[in-house]
């Protein structure tokens, strides 16, 4: 994607770019077709965040972020849902931690708090914050971005074109119809599957899918260099190189595995919401195993192609080592972060886990 250097250099998504990924409906995939949305299934939906990501990480992460948010909608109040969503190029975004804390008065609650990782927030309308209300409820929260203030603390390693920086609200006042409680969504306001499919799960499979993307670009930026590169005293490319052949055949089946693990497991579990029963802990599971496995070939997938681009991947030049960079934010993401297979581990074994936020 042409923005993606730039992206770089702003720490958030050029305006050319959001306009683009606006026009072509990847920013809300998931919102019903009641309210005017796509209503993607979520295997599609997420080898489109794939794609993004490939052509530009930043984008894809911010694609993912966006079109994840907007499976919220479902369990919006219709009211709140079409104000919000009713208007194909508004965006949303924002962050379930809830780090916010709210007071509740009447049909309002005064929302203060303080979120980091607020992903593409920059471009939003309307961001989305975690709340622990003082009644005792922990809920979702859609905040205007008028009364939102962003802090310019996203110096990163990776993912610097996805502004995902902090943001703020101090008192802020938003009508509970704006809102609804987090853990399990207060069920769904819509006939629509998606509103069945677990929050967590979902964002979970989105942030492995954008991994994928990253790693599939990283495996065809080093297939392209190796089949002009020619190293320092050597009469061969790199292609010919049979350490360059074995590593990437391995590289090439650990992502491919993991795209086909992952994909799979969601469709099995989208079959489930379709025919109108629960996603089951076990296939909760699954997808998480699936997903954290993807983020981990990924990253795998992007540190092979640097080391067997060889001096050519370290200068700024090469969209390798920026690959490389972007390819390990998604391994320290809550929701892919390797301690993730403990969790897996233990279910698998009979132990009990804590399946709130599975």
């Amino acid at each position: 994607m042409a923005g993606a250097d730039e992206a770089e250099r702003l720490r958030r998504l050029p305006h050319a770019t959001v306009d683009a990924l606006v026009a072509t409906g990847l920013m809300r995939l998931y919102v019903p077709t009641v309210y005017g949305g796509p209503e993607v299934d979520p295997p599609t939906a997420l080898q489109a965040m794939a794609e993004v990501a490939r052509a530009d990480a930043a984008a894809g992460w911010c694609t993912m972020i966006a079109g994840t948010t907007s499976s919220l909608s479902a369990f919006l109040l219709p009211v709140a849902a079409r104000q919000i969503y009713g208007d194909p190029t508004v965006l949303t975004g924002g962050v379930f931690a809830p780090n916010g804390r709210g007071v509740v008065t009447g049909d309002v609650v005064a929302v203060t708090g303080r979120w980091q990782w607020g992903s593409g927030t920059q471009h939003c309308q309307w961001i989305v914050g975690g709340v622990l209300c003082d009644d005792d409820v922990f809920r979702i929260c859609y905040l205007d971005a008028a009364d939102v203030t962003f802090h310019d603390t996203w110096y990163t390693s990776g993912l610097r074109g996805s502004g995902s920086l902090d943001f703020s609200v101090d008192g802020a006042v938003v009508p509970l119809e704006r809102t609804f409680p987090a853990l399990g969504g207060g069920g769904a306001k819509v006939d629509a599957p998606v509103g069945h499919f677990p929050n967590f799960t979902l964002l979970a499979a989105g942030v492995a899918a954008t991994a994928l993307g990253i790693g599939r670009r990283a495996l065809d930026e080093l297939a392209a260099l190796a089949s002009e590169k020619r190293p320092q005293f050597s009469n061969r490319t790199l292609a010919q190189n049979p350490f360059t052949q074995i590593e990437l055949a391995r590289a090439e089946a650990g992502l491919r595995s993991a795209r086909a693990f992952l994909l799979d497991e969601v469709a099995s579990a989208w079959d489930t919401c379709v025919a109108g029963d629960p996603v089951t802990i076990e296939q909760r599971v699954a997808i998480r195993l699936a997903g954290a496995n993807a983020a981990q070939q990924a990253a795998h997938a992007a540190d092979i192609a640097y080391t067997l681009a060889g001096g050519t991947a370290v200068y700024d030049t090469s969209v390798l080592q920026r690959l490389l960079r972007d390819a390990h934010v998604p391994t320290q993401h809550i929701q892919a972060a390797p301690k993730l297979f403990e969790t897996v581990g233990r279910a698998l074994l009979g132990q009990p886990i804590d399946t709130a936020t599975l």
